[in-house]
C-alpha cells in the first residue's frame, strides 16, 4: 500500500448510521462543536438525530460547516429546522473554558446538547473526541464532519448557533468586531486587541491572550 494519505471525500454520507441501524441501535446522533480554536467566545456543540431513512431534497447541500458559505449554512439550518429535524445544542462560556481547558470545556458542551435532547440517543457518532464516563456506546471519527452525515448536520447547528451569539457579542463588547470574525485570530481581531485589551469573552489562558502584553 502506498504511503500516500488517502483523500477525504467532502461529501458526507450516510454509511456509518445505516451500518449500526443494520446492528439494531436506534436514536443514532452526530456531534460536532464549534469554536474550539476561536479567541473568544463559547464552545458550542451540537448532536443531530436523522430518521432511519432520510430523504430530504436539501441532504445533498449538508457539508462539514467549514466548507459552507454562510448564506448556504444558514439555508441548510433553516431546513432542518423546517423539517423538524431533532437536534440538541450545549454552549460552554469562555470563564469555563479558562477553568476546565478547551478539551473538556468541548466535552461538556456536548453532554449539554445531549440532555437538551427529548430522550437519550442510542449510539454516538462524535467528529474526533470522546466522551468519557458516558453509558451510551461512541465511535469518534477523525474529520467526521466530513465523512459522516449526521455530524456533518451537527456542524452547521454548532457554527450557525455560535456565529449568532458572536453577533449579539459583537453589540455587547462594541470594539472588537466580533460580528467579522466571530473570535477567531484573525489579523482584524489582533489589531483590535491592540487597541482595547481583552474583554471579558476572550480565553486568558489562550496563548495570545497570555502574551497579551507583548501585542499592545
Amino acid at each position: 500500500m502506498s504511503g500516500r494519505k488517502r483523500a477525504v471525500s467532502n461529501v458526507p454520507h450516510l454509511r456509518e448510521e445505516q451500518e449500526l441501524l443494520s446492528s439494531g441501535y436506534r436514536r443514532i446522533a452526530g456531534l460536532d462543536e464549534a469554536g474550539r480554536g476561536a479567541l473568544a467566545g463559547p464552545v458550542v456543540a451540537a448532536v443531530v438525530i436523522l430518521p432511519p431513512e432520510p430523504h430530504f431534497p436539501w441532504l445533498p447541500r449538508v457539508k462539514d460547516s467549514k466548507l459552507l458559505q454562510e448564506k448556504e449554512r444558514q439555508q441548510v439550518f433553516d431546513c432542518m429546522a423546517e423539517y423538524g429535524i431533532e437536534m440538541g445544542i450545549g454552549v460552554v462560556e469562555p470563564d469555563v473554558i479558562d477553568a476546565v481547558n478547551i478539551l473538556n470545556a468541548t466535552r461538556k458542551a456536548m453532554k449539554l446538547a445531549l440532555a437538551a435532547l427529548s430522550e437519550p440517543p442510542g449510539y454516538l457518532l462524535i467528529d474526533a473526541v470522546r466522551l468519557r464516563y458516558m453509558t451510551i456506546p461512541q465511535k469518534a471519527i477523525i474529520r467526521g464532519d466530513r465523512t459522516v452525515l449526521s455530524i456533518a448536520c451537527a456542524s452547521v447547528v454548532a457554527k450557525v448557533t455560535r456565529d449568532r451569539i458572536m453577533l449579539e457579542m459583537d453589540e455587547r463588547y462594541p470594539g472588537y468586531e466580533f460580528a467579522r470574525h466571530k473570535g477567531y485570530g484573525t489579523r482584524e481581531h489582533f489589531e483590535c486587541l491592540r487597541r482595547n485589551g481583552a474583554s471579558c469573552i476572550h480565553r486568558m489562558t489562550y496563548s495570545p491572550l497570555r502574551d497579551l502584553a507583548r501585542l499592545i
